[in-house]
Parts: C-alpha cells; structure tokens; sequence
C-alpha cells in the first residue's frame, strides 16, 4: 500500500500552500512506478443499495480490463451509512490494482466514510471531505443524531477503517463523533508527527514522549471534522492534491489515456427498473396477467406475461442490491396458496388470505431491502413501498372487476374466455337463452344435495351445469371437469353451488 513518508508530508505541504506551485509538487511526487492501464469509475449523487451494486459491477469490469490503477472519482453528498462501509470494504478487497479516491468536488457523510477504503486518497484543493455525522429523520420529519450506542459502533467501525488503510484514526472518528478533542503530537525520541485524542496519547506505549504541539479538532456539539484538499494532506488523511484527471494522471504514471467506465444498459434498465412508478406498473401487469391465467389455465399468454414481469421485477431488485432469494421463495409460496384457494378449495379462506400476504411481504421486503423499520426514515421508506404495492393491487381489483364483465368481448381475451360447447346444432342457443332467463323462473329451489348433472363448460373451477334440462353457475370442488362429465351438488350455500366428479357405483 502506498503512503508517502511522514516528514515528506510537510514539506509536500509547504509546496501545496504556494498554490500555483500544485502542479510541480504533484509531479514530483509522482510514483516512481508507472501504470499500464488506469481505468476512472465516476461515482456521484447519494449512496444507497443500487449504487453500490453499481460500484460493485464497475470494479468487476476494471478487472476483466486488465487494470492495474482504479481511480473512483467521487463526488458525492453522502447516503446510507450500511451502503457507504460496503462500498469502503469494496475498494479495500481489491486485489489486483492501486484504488485511488480522486474526489474533485466533495466526498462528505457516507462518501468520506468510502474515501477511507481506498488505497490512497488524491483532491482537488478545494474539495471537501468528512462531516459523517450519522443522523435519522425523527416522526416530525426533523434530522437527529443517531443515539450514542449507535454512534459508538459506528466511531469504532470508522477508526478500524482508517487504522487499516494508514490514516489517522481519532481524525476518521471525528468526521463522526464531535465529543473528542484531537491533538496535533510529535514524539520527542523519533520525531514523528501524528494526530491523536487524549485516550490515544494514554494508551501509548510511552505517553511522556508524546508532545502536544496544538488542537486540530475541538467539540462544540453541532459540527463533526471537515477538511479541504490541502487540510487533508497536512492532517495525513490525503496523499495529494491535484488540479484536475490529467494532473491525476501524470502524478500516478499512468500511460495513456485514462479509461472512464459509465453506467453500462444494464445499470440504466436497473435504475428504471427501481423507479416506483415502474414498479407499480410491473405488480399491475403482472397481477392482471395472473388473472387472465387463472380464468384460462395453461401455459398461455396471461402466465407468461406475469412471469415477464415479475422476472424483471426480482431481476432489478437483485441487481439493486435490495433482494434475496428468500424474498422470491415467499412470493412463490404466496402464488402456490392462491392457486390452492382457486382450484382445491373454492372461496376465500386461509389459504388465500395466507397467500396474499406471503406476496405483499415478499414485494416490500425485495422493494426496500430490510424486514422490520427501526428508524423513521425506514418506516417512509416502507410507507412507500407499502404505497407502490397496495396501489398497484387496488389498481387490479378495479381491472378485474372490468375483465370479470368483459372477459369475452374483448378481442385478444375473447379467445381464452370459457364458452359452452355446442352438442348439437342448435344447443348453444338454448344454452345461452336459458342462462340469459337464470333468474327469472329458474330458481335455486330446484336444487338439491346429491342432484346430478352435466358439465355444458370446461369448470376451471368454475363453469356452467345443465341440472334437469336447467343450467346453473357453479364451482368445482377439486379437480378440472370437462365439457360432457357428470358431477354430482355436494354443497349449496346461497346462491354458489359447489360440485364434484359423480362416480356412479358399480
């Protein structure tokens, strides 16, 4: 891992401080070894799931180019904390080239906290990095501190960050906790500088050789550590400063032209993918096709649309690092439940309330990418991901109360609609009159446990059945009825009529 030396540090800082004189020092700094393919990933904007499966793919691509240099350039306000110390540990884990943390503009919160995994850190001397305050939005909508034990894990977890990597540790946790005082120190035998808090300087080996030279961070409640390129480098949390990638580029070695890797088709589809609109859009289709599925089962358009859409749907949320695969296990249980209700046991019992919500949890977990909110922002972001689902579920109950009345008379459906079956000639038209006269003479009285009669439709479970030269809706019990069968009433509640295969005795 490269660091430049300590007492370089201080004269590289005097350079910097001329200001114009930037460009030479960098160039005199310059590695001695040189890179033959540097490759620049360009991270901006909030840091969340998808953006670190984003980070994710873009290093994997550096690697299968060959690359022996990964400058990040990051130019990012900051994000989730969970998402930032996994883009940190992803720069950390690369194996096969230098990282480098170009950061032109500002890597502040969460994107500081993903500087401090690179290799070496390199800003423009006007950028800003640090203020990682953790924080949460309150049920007033207001942002607060993260409470002390949250903050204490955290502090622990960035001075790991910063040990592993040669960065000052009591600089890193003050980025993230403003209850510290940290000093300036030069150990009076070596010489060395550094920079330590008053529990640091206690567990030295030699406390008395440590000399306190002056405060470079001091509490006041309200701001955590932010620096500029140049503080930075005095402070030993940056290596350099430079103008801009071509200054970058000459002060690392690099050979060539840099070689920027953008968001590829499949991190735009992703992302569109991810957008709730869409998401709603993909439940809505996919839902209506399930039902167009149902009512005419098989493999046919209606189930390969919805697996369509729920492919893509899962598909996104992997790819945006928000689901898992037991997510996809609870929403295929969800689906076998329902198919159950509808075709084992007619109605709307336990097995189709059980479905239903096995698939409206499955749908928001892979949506937000947790279990249980803990924080207010996480019970907004489950308010909106509740939002998307149940929308997009009341948006198929008024679709299907419409395909139920129309099912038959639209052109492309028409062909999957249930029809009854000519016997003879003019049998259909009988059919169709006398179930147009259901009602009016034909009464439920005719009816009875035990009656017998003929399937005139396919029951999928549902269907018609002609009883005594009359014709009734009816439910199948369990198993798909033909066209021509003989079925026997075992239930009658109301007006549905449930009905099994009749097996005559031998």
């Amino acid at each position: 891992m490269f660091s430049i030396p300590r007492i370089s540090r201080q004269l590289l800082l005097l350079a910097v401080l001329a200001g114009p004189l930037a460009s030479p020092v960098a160039e005199a700094w310059a590695q001695k070894r040189t890179y033959k393919q540097g490759v620049l990933v360009r991270f901006e904007g909030p840091i969340f799931p998808f953006t670190e499966k984003v980070l994710e793919r873009q290093l994997e691509r550096a690697r299968k180019l060959g690359a022996d240099l990964v400058v990040v350039e990051i130019n990012s306000p900051g994000g989730e904390v969970e998402s930032s110390f996994r883009c940190a540990e992803m720069l950390e884990a690369v194996n096969f080239a230098t990282t480098v943390a170009w950061v032109p503009e500002m890597a502040l919160s969460g994107a500081a906290i993903m500087s401090l995994g690179a290799d070496q850190i390199v800003m423009h001397p006007n950028a800003r990095l640090g203020d990682a305050g953790p924080i949460y939005a309150n049920e007033f909508g207001q942002f607060e501190l993260v409470p002390e034990k949250i903050r204490s894990d955290l502090s622990t977890r960035i001075r790991s960050l910063a040990e592993r990597n040669n960065r000052p540790p009591a600089l890193a946790q003050a980025m993230m906790d403003n209850t510290m005082v940290v000093f300036h120190v030069q150990n009076q035998e070596t010489k060395e500088d550094s920079f330590m808090n008053e529990n640091e300087l206690k567990a030295a080996e030699n406390p008395g050789q440590w000399k306190k030279l002056k405060e470079v961070f001091k509490p006041n409640d309200k701001d955590f550590l932010e620096v500029t390129g140049e503080l930075a480098v005095e402070l030993q949390l940056a290596e350099m400063v430079v103008q801009d990638r071509q200054e970058l580029a000459r002060a690392m070695g690099v050979q060539g032209e840099w070689r920027v890797l953008q968001r590829n088709w499949v991190d735009t589809t992703v992302f569109i993918l991810n957008m709730p609109l869409v998401t709603g859009v993909l439940f809505l289709l996919g839902l209506v096709a399930l039902f167009i599925e149902f009512s005419a089962p098989g493999i046919s358009i209606g189930g390969l649309l919805s697996l369509l859409c729920f492919s893509l749907f899962f598909w996104s949320r992997f790819m945006g690092g928000t689901a898992v695969w037991l997510h996809v296990l609870l929403f295929l249980l969800g689906i076998l439940f329902v198919m159950v209700e509808v075709f084992l046991m007619p109605g709307f019992g336990v097995p189709g309330i059980t479905g239903i919500l096995l698939i409206v949890v499955a749908l928001v977990m892979a949506i937000q990418g947790f279990l249980m909110p803990t924080t207010a922002s996480e019970w907004k972001t489950t308010v909106n991901s509740l939002k998307v689902v149940l929308g997009a579920g009341v948006g198929f109950i008024v679709l299907g109360i419409f395909l139920t009345r129309y099912f038959g008379e639209i052109p492309i459906l028409s062909r999957l609609a249930l029809v009854p079956t000519e016997r003879t000639g003019g049998h259909l038209a009988e059919v169709a009159r006398l179930t147009a006269n259901k009602g009016e003479g034909v009464g439920m009285e005719h009816l009875s446990v035990g009656l017998v009669g003929v399937a005139e439709t396919p029951l999928r479970p549902a269907g018609k059945v002609e009883f005594d030269e009359e014709f009734f809706d009816v439910v199948s019990e369990g198993d798909f009825v033909d066209t021509g069968e003989e079925v026997r009433i075992v239930e009658i509640q109301g007006n549905r009529v449930v009905v099994r295969k009749h097996k005559p005795k031998s």
